[in-house]
């Protein structure tokens, strides 16, 4: 009994793990923009509060495995998440610092549960009924999603197109969502090379989206000084 329940504790660390450097991206990318002093804050709430609110949809993964939609409408509103991160400009000396936290830390959550659903999903298949195990191992992954985080952070103060892969990235995972809706599995079948053109449309349209708004509001920044 001791050796299932460190076999499945281990699945469970090493699921979070492959499927946690999204959220790691996600962490990196929502405080790029904020004070040092916030940074930390929002990293570790914003994180511990989608821990928590994981650990509630792994218990009722069951439920959420009959809502109809729920990869694509996850899928949809990664896209926008995406974006919204891909644009957020560096104007943050404009805004109060305790509203940034807070808004930081909601896209943390927000992201989180979006893209938690596979992970959910498969945490819960590792560990049967058992929540203890599901709790432990995603405490276990905590540090290293923040560690995770800091050293995407660190090379995206340094090098700030990052940001663009990053979100292709958020972008691929929204399209992987998508084309996992098993509401359109007889669609993908019949097309199946939607399952590569999809991601790869989302992809180019978000990056080119977010490429576009981030010039014009360069261009305007520029024209307002002259």
């Amino acid at each position: 009994m001791e050796m299932e329940f460190l076999t499945s504790l281990l699945m469970i660390i090493a699921i979070d793990i492959v499927l946690g450097g999204d959220n790691a991206i996600v962490i990196a990318m929502a405080t790029r923009n904020l004070p040092t002093v916030h940074r930390n804050k929002a990293i570790f709430l914003g994180t511990g509060l989608a821990i928590f609110v994981r650990i509630i949809l792994t218990i009722l993964a069951v439920y959420l495995l009959k809502i109809p939609y729920l990869q694509l409408i996850g899928g949809i509103l990664l896209v926008y998440i995406s974006y919204q991160l891909l644009i957020d400009n560096n104007d943050s000396h404009k805004i109060d610092g305790q509203s940034n936290l807070l808004s930081a830390i909601k896209t943390i959550v927000f992201a989180d549960i979006v893209m938690g659903v596979d992970n959910v999903l498969a945490i819960a298949g590792a560990a049967g009924e058992n929540v203890i195990l599901v709790v432990i191992g995603l405490l276990i992954s905590v540090p290293i999603i923040i560690w995770g985080s800091k050293i995407i952070l660190h090379f995206m103060e340094k090098y700030p197109v990052i940001v663009y892969f990053g979100s292709g990235i958020l972008s691929l995972t929204a399209g992987k969502m998508i084309i996992h809706e098993k509401k359109l599995h007889s669609l993908i079948e019949a097309n199946p090379y939607l399952t590569y053109l999809l991601p790869f449309i989302i992809i180019v349209g978000v990056l080119l989206a977010g490429y576009l708004s981030n010039k014009r509001t360069k261009d305007s920044s520029i024209n307002t000084a002259a």
